[in-house]
């Protein structure tokens, strides 16, 4: 017990920017630290209806709670899925072999597709919130929940890049069956809460899936850079739906 529990502290250290009064490394709980994704989804989802409601009770102007809304998902991340994002523009974009895309994603050096990407990721998804309908923001929920269920699931059962740090992982039916759980109620729920706002939950799922597929098929494998990839864009993907329900 006591190792999961020191796999969530991880997992909220690592994950999440809202501050961890425990410092917690356990090397030995480390391949548990994938199960509790979910969980800082839910977290940050929770959140971030909590500040659009805020925003609408406070009648903040529209342009401003777009630039909140859209900023919260890269602050409260720490950004960290916004890294692996640009990592994988630069190396996918640079059309170059596999070899030479792999070095380029481990580059620490910011290239032009990566900024390009960042500066259409994050206006697009200003847009988008300048343009939702509020009366679906209980959407934001589950978008988090279900991005980061993908990012899990990715990194417990799909072939990893040499240098990821994920690469001892083997795949664990046990963990595979509590994910699989956890999707299964997350779905339950976006169905019974958001109504006909699901869409926005399952482009999210489409939106990861989609990402995920470029990202593997370009670099051969995945690493958290890559389910980071999968992980924005997937996002951007559900809150797009969603301005257009």
């Amino acid at each position: 017990m006591k190792q999961f529990f020191n796999a969530f502290i991880m997992c909220q250290s690592m994950f999440c920017a809202i501050p961890c009064p425990l410092k917690i490394w356990d090397e030995s709980a480390r391949d548990k630290q994938l199960l509790f994704l979910p969980l800082i989804g839910t977290e940050i989802g929770v959140l971030w209806f909590a500040i659009a409601k805020l925003c609408m009770f406070l009648n903040i102007p529209n342009f401003l709670t777009a630039f909140i809304l859209a900023g919260y998902p890269f602050v409260i991340s720490g950004y960290i899925h916004l890294d692996g994002f640009m990592d994988v523009t630069d190396a996918v974009k640079s059309c170059r072999n596999l070899e030479k895309r792999r070095e380029i994603l481990k580059d620490s050096r910011v290239g032009a597709f990566a900024v390009m990407g960042c500066v259409l990721l994050v206006t697009g998804q200003f847009a988008a919130f300048a343009s939702i309908d509020f009366n679906g923001i209980i959407a934001l929920v589950f978008i988090p929940v279900v991005s980061r269920l993908g990012s899990a699931f990715a990194l417990n059962t799909l072939k990893k890049i040499n240098q990821s740090q994920y690469v001892g992982f083997a795949k664990n039916k046990k963990h595979i069956a509590v994910l699989t759980f956890m999707f299964a109620v997350t779905a339950a729920c976006s169905y019974i809460f958001c109504k006909n706002y699901i869409f926005a939950v399952l482009g999210t799922v489409l939106g990861y899936v989609f990402a995920l597929y470029k990202g593997y098929k370009n670099l051969d494998g995945v690493n958290g850079d890559v389910a980071g990839y999968a992980l924005t864009v997937s996002e951007f993907c559900g809150i797009i739906v969603l301005a257009l329900l």
